[in-house]
């Protein structure tokens, strides 16, 4: 049995339903090609980190080429649109000069590779996986990435933590 909690509390807006269903769609297909991949000894994890890396490398740049300055609060508004914000229940919890802290609580992601039955170690590195993307995007922007908690770890909330290099 799990030990992730992943409930959403945000139920009754459709467009935010409708596109959470086209998340755990896209998180359905990589858990599962990642799977396939792995039933014939590929290094799965390594194909998967090195394709999420790059897809996040491309939207960070686009996310660089949307901000109209090179301030934290510039790529907040350019990565967390307000509907990305509904979809995850995201809370700033903190945006300074330094820093862009984010704490999410839910993820669709999660929740497709909970649909698809995968084990919690799977979804846990499914999701790190995912942070990939994330890390590519802080890259992009001249950030670092520090992943604290996370739902698929069986935390109540992931921590996605932007900051500026020193």
């Amino acid at each position: 049995m799990t030990k992730i909690k992943n409930t959403a509390k945000i139920t009754d807006d459709v467009l935010v339903n409708e596109v959470r269903s086209a998340i755990e769609h896209r998180a359905t297909w990589m858990g599962l090609i990642l799977e396939e991949a792995k039933k014939e000894n590929a290094d799965w994890e390594a194909i998967g980190r090195a394709a999420v890396s790059k897809t996040g490398c491309f939207h960070g740049k686009g996310i660089f080429d949307r901000k109209d300055n090179d301030t934290m609060e510039a790529f907040k508004t350019a990565f967390l649109t307000d509907l990305g914000q509904k979809l995850f229940e995201m809370e700033i919890k903190e945006c300074d000069e330094e820093k862009l802290e984010v704490e999410f609580n839910y993820c669709a992601l999660v929740n497709g590779w909970l649909k698809q039955n995968f084990d919690d170690d799977t979804i846990k590195t499914l999701c790190d996986i995912a942070m990939d993307g994330d890390r590519a995007i802080a890259k992009e922007n001249g950030y670092e990435f520090v992943l604290g908690k996370t739902i698929a770890k069986g935390d109540d909330i992931c921590e996605v933590n932007f900051y500026k290099k020193k």
